[in-house]
């Protein structure tokens, strides 16, 4: 149980909820305000869809293309450690976001923002290390996008808690753990490749 947390809170870390507020609210409000939640929840259901497909084949996947989990761990563990280095140091790329026009259907919100590249590698890497079973794999990722669902859907107020300077506190503490999270997964896999 503790190891389905554990995968289910680098998941959550990898989503970037928060780092994604500010990118999301700007996108919806070119949506009527009646029909925003509803784009909201849509998109967020497409991510979760894609979440599931990556987390059922992720096995199969590797096996297909013939790597060790060392090889992949290792891989893992630089992409997670790219992706956390961009959250702690500020990103000056958000006021030039391209434009979308009308409502957004599945780009930019549901890909690559929620299931973007980096979180579909981590859940090949976590598919193919065989600690934890395929449902159980499959659980944490969705505990994972339950908990990036709520804070997206109540970003509006959480904006208005936090303000855009917590916001992006929260986005670097949580990028400091993930940090973390990336060395030890290159370790593992240097670890299991020395063996």
């Amino acid at each position: 149980m503790s190891e389905i947390l554990s995968i289910s809170v680098t998941l959550f870390l990898i989503m970037d909820p928060f780092g994604n507020i500010p990118i999301f609210l700007p996108i919806l409000e070119r949506v009527p305000k009646e029909r925003r939640r509803l784009v909201l929840v849509r998109e967020l259901l497409f991510a979760l869809a894609i979440i599931a497909v990556f987390t059922l084949a992720g096995k199969y996947v590797m096996q297909f293309l013939g790597l060790e989990q060392a090889s992949v761990s290792i891989a893992g563990g630089i992409i997670l450690f790219l992706i956390a280095i961009r959250m702690v140091f500020p990103r000056h790329d958000l006021d030039n976001q391209p434009e979308f026009e009308g409502e957004p259907f599945l780009v930019p919100m549901a890909v690559p923002l929620v299931s973007g590249p980096s979180l579909l590698a981590a859940l090949l890497l976590f598919s193919s290390t065989g600690t934890l079973k395929t449902t159980e794999l499959l659980l944490a990722a969705v505990g994972a996008w339950v908990v990036s669902f709520a804070v997206l859907y109540l970003s509006t107020y959480i904006v208005d808690f936090l303000t855009k300077r917590g916001l992006a506190a929260v986005e670097r503490l949580m990028g400091m753990i993930l940090v973390a999270v990336a060395v030890q997964l290159f370790l593992d896999g240097m670890a299991s490749y020395l063996e």
